[in-house]
């Protein structure tokens, strides 16, 4: 019996051991997953640097002067004056006053003007002596215009007032299309008279309105 009693608590005692084991493999597979997730998380963490890293190059790209920005960033005439003085090793003048300035400013003017007068004179005896240019033409006057009219008026003192009939045919509309004109002409010898057809050629200013002269008298007038 005492054999028997000894058998079932081994027994037990091994059924215990067994589920406690079970129960602590729960665990630790548990355990196991959660520890896992961190571990893996370690390394996203230590790549984010990484990934952040292009953004850093490409901002002193953007950061760089485009050639417009170069352009407008060009020194100055008086800029370039300060940086050639700023070169200057030798040693410093005595302090002038503003009237020594501009006599030193007056002096220096007029050696450049020399210098500029010497290579004028140079440059033209080197080319010889100066052309004579294009002769002038000679003045041909051209045909004057003469026109046939009526005489419409005749009381101004030697001066005729005619009437130009213009009758002509329209260029797109086909239709005649008739225009008048008044002119007063010169008549020395007052040959003309009211009704007459006349014909007239165009003169110097002979007056504010007269531009032209009577030269011949076709027709009287009935």
């Amino acid at each position: 019996m005492a054999d028997e009693e000894k058998q079932d608590q081994v027994e037990e005692t091994q059924d215990e051991a067994t589920a406690s084991e079970e129960a602590e493999a729960p665990e630790a597979a548990d355990d196991a997953a959660t520890e896992a997730p961190a571990e893996e998380e370690a390394p996203a963490e230590e790549e984010a640097p990484a990934e952040e890293a292009p953004a850093e190059e490409e901002a002193p790209a953007a950061a760089a002067p485009s050639g417009d920005d170069e352009e407008a960033e060009k020194p100055t005439p008086k800029q370039l004056r300060k940086r050639a003085r700023s070169r200057h090793k030798g040693e410093a003048g005595p302090p002038r006053s503003p009237e020594e300035r501009a006599a030193e400013r007056g002096e220096a003017r007029r050696r450049n003007a020399a210098g500029r007068r010497r290579y004028r004179v140079g440059h033209r005896q080197r080319g010889g002596e100066p052309g004579t240019g294009t002769p002038p033409t000679e003045r041909v006057p051209g045909p004057k215009k003469v026109r046939l009219g009526k005489v419409v008026s005749t009381k101004a003192d030697k001066t005729i007032t005619v009437r130009i009939e213009v009758v002509r045919r329209h260029p797109t509309y086909e239709k005649v299309v008739r225009r008048s004109a008044t002119l007063h002409a010169h008549d020395a010898e007052n040959e003309a008279n009211e009704g007459d057809t006349v014909r007239v050629v165009e003169t110097r200013p002979l007056s504010k309105t007269k531009r032209w002269r009577l030269l011949e008298v076709i027709e009287r007038a009935r």
